[in-house]
């Protein structure tokens, strides 16, 4: 099976700033899983959107799969009260 390259949004390294570090870890975890298995157990689908999301306790990390070119974009991280607000 072929690994998958991960692409950080630069939006994404200011949603980072405001969380506290050890989550941080966490959640570089997670993404870093991500080029292994794009779509690990527990991932979800958002409705109407060709993006997925993960969870790390109260955080979220939404991401979308580019098949063809073996790409993750992670396009946003936050807390599961802000995340999916509109902004």
């Amino acid at each position: 099976m072929e690994k998958y390259e991960v692409r950080l949004k630069r939006s994404v390294a200011k949603d980072l700033r405001s969380i506290p570090v050890k989550d941080v870890a966490r959640i570089l975890r997670h993404i870093e899983a991500l080029k292994v298995d794009p779509r690990p157990p527990g991932v979800e689908k958002l409705s109407g959107q060709e993006k997925y999301r993960i969870r790390q306790g109260v955080y979220r990390i939404i991401y979308e799969v580019r098949n063809q070119k073996l790409i993750i974009v992670v396009v946003k991280i936050g807390h599961r009260r802000d995340i999916y607000r509109i902004s």
